[in-house]
Parts: C-alpha cells; sequence; structure tokens
C-alpha cells in the first residue's frame, strides 16, 4: 500500500465506449503508450478472486449466485487499487465509474489525494457497425447467446446508462470523443492526437 498522496502529478484517463467499440484495446494500447495501467473492474474482481481477498470472496459470492457487484463493492475494490504503488505515475480506468454514484466515489478517492481526472476518452461508433462487428466476432467464437436482438440490447443499454456520466464529464471540459471504427492503430493514432491537443 501507499499513501494517497502519490496520486497527484500524473496522467489519469477514463476511457468510455459502447459495447464492440475496442474499448479494452485501446485501454491496452494507451496504458503502453503512457506507462501507466489499465484498470479494468472486470480484471480487479477476477484478482481479487484469486488472491481471496474479503473483498474478493465477497464477490465470488455474489457472482457465483448470479447477482451484480453493488456500487459500494466495487467503489471500495477500485479505491484499494488506486492505492497500489503502480499507480503513483497515473492510470487508465476501464469499466469505471458506471453510474453517477460512481462517479462522485471516484471524485471523492481523487480528491482526497489531491488529484483529478486529465481526459476521458469516449471512444464513438456506429451502433449498426457495432453490432455487425459483434455479431461477427460472436459467429467465430461460437457464442450462440450472441444474436443481433440480445448485441443491440446491449448497445441501449450501454447508452441510457452511459450518456449521463458523458453529460458530467463534458460539462467539465474532459470529453475527448474519437471515431473508434477503423484500424486499430489508426483509432490508437486519434486518440494520442486528440489527447496532445488538450
Amino acid at each position: 500500500m501507499t499513501s494517497v498522496d502519490t496520486l497527484a502529478g500524473t496522467v489519469r484517463l477514463l476511457i468510455i465506449g459502447p459495447p464492440g467499440a475496442g474499448k479494452g484495446t485501446q485501454a491496452a494500447k494507451l496504458a503502453e503508450i503512457y506507462g501507466i495501467p489499465a484498470i479494468s473492474t472486470g480484471d480487479i474482481f477476477r484478482a481479487n478472486i484469486k488472491e481471496g481477498t474479503e473483498l474478493g470472496k465477497k464477490v465470488q459470492a455474489l457472482v457465483e449466485s448470479g447477482s451484480y457487484v453493488p456500487d459500494s463493492l466495487t467503489n471500495d475494490l477500485v479505491r484499494d487499487r488506486l492505492l497500489q504503488p503502480d499507480v503513483a505515475g497515473g492510470f487508465l480506468l476501464d469499466g469505471y465509474p458506471r453510474t453517477t454514484e460512481q462517479v462522485d466515489e471516484l471524485d471523492r478517492i481523487l480528491a482526497k489525494a489531491h488529484a483529478h481526472l486529465d481526459a476521458v476518452v469516449q471512444l464513438v461508433a456506429d451502433v449498426d457497425e457495432v453490432v455487425e462487428r459483434l455479431r461477427k466476432r460472436a459467429l467465430v467464437e461460437g457464442r450462440a447467446d450472441d444474436t443481433e436482438e440480445v448485441l443491440r440490447h446491449r448497445q441501449e443499454v450501454y447508452a441510457d446508462q452511459t450518456a449521463p456520466l458523458i453529460d458530467v464529464y463534458a460539462s467539465r471540459g474532459l470529453v475527448v470523443a474519437v471515431d473508434a471504427l477503423g484500424e486499430v492503430d489508426e483509432v490508437t493514432e486519434r486518440i494520442v492526437t486528440a489527447l496532445a491537443s488538450r
């Protein structure tokens, strides 16, 4: 553990985008470019379960019962992760925050560390294009459950849940919207260029 003060004076990014927009891929590339850890809530959950931490045991019980991990527990896990030594040089959050309550909690975590987000990268993609991309992936990977109807529903849920977050961060002047369609390296270049112009 390190003190929260070590978060000050670093590069702190958040990446938001619809399912299938290449968020995970871009998060990994940006983390490498900026020399910061990409922190995904899914990875945090899996790591805590694997390590058998108290938080991990709670998450595992919820996941096994088919329940969602509540904001309070997700907040605890993210707070704990943001206090790890490798985050001293900054971070890129992927999959958090997902709700306005989580935005408020992230604000509190960063305020306590005398830190702030530098930018929120919003990956923008046409719904039809993304659904088609996911449909092809589902066929290749044999995901029979990923029907077009299911994929479109996921896009709607994302739009409903994430729009308020984008509004919050846009009102703070933090959102950098980038076209997520195209070759992976092209999209990365767009993001880096957009961030450099800030």
